[in-house]
């Protein structure tokens, strides 16, 4: 609001001061180029020509590669024009072939200074983005003649702007209002609310061609404009060039059919269609046209705006100024050796502690090749543009059990480089700018099985097709429509599909088909057991059966794939064997008859393993006894160690009991040495001295047993940590 208001003031200003200003008065201050010498223009090249676009290659991360083509005679100027967006791809990767044995004297484009750098020429000190405080910021100082105010017109210099927060109605309801301040030419100060009734014109001329310079700067940054690219190429006698260069464009899309027959017969035509869209400014009339499904890297660089550098600013170096100086009186003289001892003292003292951005561009043929990637359909574009829709008699017509005749084998070749794939179209391709076409890249005869796929991250059961790519071409990723039985029957989304690849394509639910998992049992079997320096390792097979129930309520047979998820580091041990095999899942294939069901049972068996360090710190004597109870040899074996292990456990047992008397003992002794302070030359002192006295020796006796039981611990843990170390075995559990 704040900047259009200002920017409407701004207008007032230019319009006031251009009806008032006298003829001549304000000048634009325009930069004109120098003239060339007369004999220099005459060297100069002077016919300019434009040169086609003849190759076009779209890619799927939204630039495109472009080859202009055309022949040139003698010293020859040639024009391209593009967008300023477009400008910065082509001065990134342009590319000139002068195939005559010519070269390219340079490469030329009108330039524009950026708007900041040009709002600097003007001493308002405004920037692109003006306020009302900023605008009249500008003009303190300045002789002004308001009117529309109180009081009638009124002409002095302006000296300030202020906003002032008023309520307005309720108390919690405010508005900003703006004030000037003025002082007028009798020297009164003046202060006059701005209202959109008040008028406010500068009265010097040089003023107001500032601010209508100002605001003709400002619309030039709507204006997009074209930037004329001129290349002078140089050479005798007639000869091809050739000019190649990416372009930012929107991405084409791909978009499928696939038409069962009304007879099944296992397999559907597979119709592919790309939409593309010309957005460039020039027209593709008769371009060799090819369709990329890959994304090189690819960045924007500002080339074709000037830059400037923020330098360092040095100030002016100057001579210090010298300040009157004063001096502290001289002491009286001393002896030579008051002097001495007086420094010495000086040097004893301590010193008092200190107070605390490649762009990767894959083309297809290279710049200025001569041989196109092109792919023939005849001509037979459907184009959607801004002026008309047009569709030739043998265009696509999706029938109710065939395709379209629109595509003949050989209209499109592929060709695969650098991880991508392209769709090559063989005959040359007409779109207008600011128009759109689909064109076809595939028909095929594939094969294709209808299914209903089932699986526990999508319960609801769909109908799908199982299509094998049979085709020698990559299917981009893209959306599909399924049509069988002669009427649409559902859409869905397909993901590339290389040559020879299988793909499952679901278009829609099938309420026919219900299917139901049993809670999977779970059971586990000790396999291995083994130990050896301290540490038990127990491997355990562990089987998981799921169990599947299909139900067809549907009066046609279906085959069912049901998704099981794999269970990791687990093999398959049933008899049913997978149709496919992905990287998460098993598909098995269940046939089911109408009205009748079918279950499905699946195996899985994991060997799993369990490593348990045996140490003198954790007490596994619980853990050691369920392990020995496997077989009476590993009992055997582990005998010792749990005896170790309980021996050691009861004796840390007895610790913490000694702890907690010695405690206890140490907590009376304390209480009788109270008791007898404060009953001392009392008579009844003499029964807290004794009592004192037993309290002493208890806890003497606790405290050596301590040391014995620590002495114990000690050995004890010796001795397991050498059962530990001894014991090692390993057998096979039938």
């Amino acid at each position: 609001m704040r900047r259009a208001f200002a920017v409407f003031c701004l207008a007032a200003f230019a319009v006031t001061m251009a009806a008032q200003a006298p003829a001549g008065s304000v000048a634009k201050s325009k930069l004109s180029a120098p003239q060339a010498p007369p004999k220099a223009q005459s060297a100069a090249p002077q016919v300019v020509k434009d040169l086609p676009v003849r190759k076009v290659v779209l890619y799927k991360n939204g630039v495109g590669y472009f080859e202009h083509a055309g022949s040139v005679t003698g010293n020859q100027r040639v024009a391209i024009d593009f967008t300023s967006p477009q400008l910065n791809d082509v001065l990134q990767s342009l590319t000139v072939l002068d195939e005559g044995g010519g070269r390219i004297a340079g490469v030329n484009y009108n330039s524009t200074t950026p708007l900041a750098e040009q709002l600097k020429t003007l001493s308002l000190g405004m920037t692109d983005d003006p306020t009302a405080t900023m605008l009249f910021q500008a003009l303190r100082g300045q002789r002004v003649e308001v009117t529309g105010g109180p009081g009638g017109p009124i002409t002095g210099r302006l000296l300030a702007i202020e906003t002032r927060t008023e309520n307005v109605g309720e108390a919690d309801k405010t508005i900003d209002k703006f004030y000037l301040t003025l002082v007028a030419t009798s020297g009164a100060v003046r202060v006059i609310e701005l209202t959109p009734a008040l008028s406010v014109r500068p009265l010097d001329a040089n003023l107001g061609g500032q601010l209508d310079r100002y605001l003709e700067l400002l619309s030039t940054t709507h204006a997009t404009g074209l930037r004329h690219l001129t290349l002078n190429a140089l050479g005798a006698g007639q000869r091809q060039l050739r000019v190649s260069y990416i372009s930012e464009v929107p991405v084409w899309k791909s978009t499928y059919r696939i038409v069962f027959p009304r007879t099944p017969n296992g397999s559907a035509t597979m119709q592919g269609w790309a939409v593309v869209d010309n957005t460039v400014g020039a027209d593709w009339d008769n371009v060799q046209l090819s369709l990329v499904a890959g994304a090189p890297q690819s960045f924007i660089q500002p080339l074709s705006q000037p830059i400037y550098v923020k330098r360092v600013e040095i100030p002016i170096a100057t001579e210090a100024q010298l300040t009157p100086q004063t001096y502290e009186a001289a002491e009286e003289l001393k002896s030579v050796q008051a002097q001495s001892e007086m420094a010495n003292e000086r040097l004893a003292v301590p010193h008092a502690a200190p107070m605390m951005v490649a762009r990767k561009k894959v083309s297809a043929g290279g710049v200025g090749s001569g041989a196109g990637i092109g792919s023939s359909y005849g001509g037979r574009v459907m184009r959607n543009g801004a002026n008309s829709v047009s569709v030739t008699a043998d265009a696509l017509t999706i029938g109710v059990d065939r395709a379209s005749d629109a595509f003949h084998e050989g209209d499109v070749t592929t060709n695969a480089f650098d991880d991508f794939f392209e769709y090559a179209l063989t005959a040359p391709v007409t779109i207008h700018k600011n128009e759109s076409a689909m064109v076809p890249i595939l028909q095929q005869e594939l094969p294709a099985m209808h299914v209903t796929v089932w699986s526990e991250k999508e319960p609801t059961p769909m109908r799908a097709v199982w299509l094998e790519n049979k085709s020698k071409l990559t299917l981009d990723s893209g959306s599909f429509s399924i049509f069988e039985s002669g009427e649409f029957a559902g859409e869905g989304l397909l993901e590339p599909i290389h040559p020879g690849e299988k793909r499952l394509l679901s278009y829609a639910a099938d309420q026919a088909v219900k299917v139901r998992r049993a809670t999977p049992a779970v059971t586990s079997t000790l396999r291995h057991i083994a130990m050896h320096r301290g540490v038990l390792v127990q491997q355990t097979s562990r089987v998981t059966e799921s169990a599947y129930t299909v139900n067809n309520t549907g009066d046609e047979a279906r085959e069912v794939l049901i998704e099981h998820a794999r269970i990791a580091n687990a093999e398959l041990d049933s008899e049913t064997k997978p149709a496919e095999t992905t990287a998460t899942a098993y598909r098995f294939r269940v046939a089911v008859a109408p009205h009748q069901s079918a279950d499905l049972h699946v195996r899985e068996r994991a060997l799993l393993s369990e490593t348990i360090v045996i140490n003198p710190e954790v007490d596994r004597s619980v853990f050691l006894i369920a392990v020995g109870k496997i077989t009476p040899s590993v009992e055997e074996k582990l005998k010792p160690l749990i005896d170790a292990e309980t021996a050691l456990s009861g004796l840390n047992i007895k610790i913490e009991e000694n702890e907690a008397k010695e405690k206890q003992l140490a907590a009376d002794e304390d209480r009788d040495r109270a008791n007898l302070t404060a009953l001392k030359g009392n008579d009844a002192a003499k029964r807290f001295v004794e009592e004192l006295n037993r309290a002493e020796d208890a806890l003497q006796a606790a405290r050596k047993q301590a040391a014995d039981l620590k002495q114990q611990k000690n050995a004890a843990m010796e001795k397991l940590n050498a059962l530990i170390a001894g014991l090692s075995f390993d057998w096979d559990v039938k």
